[in-house]
């Protein structure tokens, strides 16, 4: 893993930020205050505050199926508070970096994107459990990210009908695997042996 240095001089009032200013991996490093935000090509994106129950419950299972299947493989699950960071350029630094985002799930299997902040380059595999302030991003802003920068698959889950989408990247563009339901069992062509029954995932959730 790559070393990492955290940055000096904080900020820690959001309200002194300017919403319409573009910011870098390196102004977000000086960041200290409680509210959680993303960067998408240096604009500022708030996270929802807290994530609601059903959330939280859909979270945990899919990211422990994820992490039972993977168990003694090189590829590795993390959950959300996790960095993400998309440069344009591999070797690009802090200041010339503009996009940092926090999946709720993400699978990296090359571990050479791995540092001590997170992740630098795509994950192999992103889920991303839509909230009613974060839908609109997830799925605009962050579809085309995803798809720009060549993450393999892209898992939409929709907590309030109980539907999860799947993404796969087939050459530069993403297409629709299908929306499955809560009688479904999904696999994934990224994650050999993950069969993800839905009536688990979405036990409890109205949909």
């Amino acid at each position: 893993m790559a070393d990492y240095k955290q940055k000096e001089s904080k900020i820690d009032d959001i309200s002194v930020l300017e919403p319409e200013a573009t910011y870098s991996y390196a102004d977000y490093l000086r960041w200290s205050f409680e509210e959680r935000v993303e960067l998408i090509k240096g604009k500022l994106f708030r996270m929802s505050p807290a994530p609601r129950r059903s959330h939280q419950g859909i979270s945990m299972v899919i990211g422990s199926e994820i992490y039972h299947v993977l168990k003694g493989q090189k590829c590795k699950c993390y959950m959300a508070p996790f960095d993400v960071r998309f440069p344009n350029k591999p070797d690009d630094p802090d200041e010339q970096t503009f996009t940092v985002v926090q999946p709720d799930i993400c699978v990296v299997c090359d571990h050479s994107r791995l540092d001590d902040a997170g992740c630098k380059g795509a994950p192999d595999l992103i889920v991303e459990i839509l909230s009613p302030s974060t839908a609109s991003k997830d799925l605009n802003e962050k579809y085309q990210l995803y798809e720009e920068h060549g993450v393999k698959e892209y898992w939409v889950v929709y907590p309030g009908e109980a539907v999860l989408e799947i993404y796969e990247l087939q050459g530069t563009q993403y297409v629709s695997k299908g929306k499955f339901v809560k009688e479904d069992e999904v696999t994934s062509n990224v994650l050999m042996g993950l069969k993800l029954d839905l009536s688990e995932v979405f036990e409890g959730v109205n949909g």
